[in-house]
């Protein structure tokens, strides 16, 4: 018993969390107002760079690529499947006839006239 905890310990603890609880909430459910968007200064554009023409070195012709031809690959002959022997198809027993039940009858409910008062009780007065 001496290693439990207090019950004021106990009710401090929760009333603790349940305030934290509370303030949490609040943040999630606070709104907050739209930050407008910044205006950018409009940069200059950027100067084309030419790089320079050494006289002394000569401009080589671009190489061109020979184009392969497409490979034929030969025609497979397709193999032949053999076929499954035909089985019979099974056939299902024949069961006796059964005779026909006959259908149960219900008796009618009688039906009792609302015009009918309740019966009266000789002991009442």
């Amino acid at each position: 018993m001496a290693n439990l905890p207090s019950q004021c310990f106990i009710i401090l603890f929760s009333l603790i969390s349940l305030s934290i609880n509370v303030d949490a909430r609040h943040l999630l459910e606070a709104t907050l107002p739209e930050l407008p968007k910044p205006e950018l200064p409009e940069l200059p554009p950027l100067p084309k760079v030419e790089l320079p023409q050494f006289p002394g070195v000569p401009i080589l012709p671009k190489p061109e690529i020979p184009t392969l031809p497409k490979p034929e690959l030969p025609e497979l002959p397709k193999p032949e499947v053999p076929k499954l022997p035909e089985l019979p198809k099974p056939e299902l027993p024949t069961f006796p006839h059964l005779p026909e039940l006959p259908k149960p009858t219900f008796p009618a409910i009688p039906t009792i006239p609302k015009d009918t008062k309740p019966l009266q009780s000789s002991t009442s007065p």
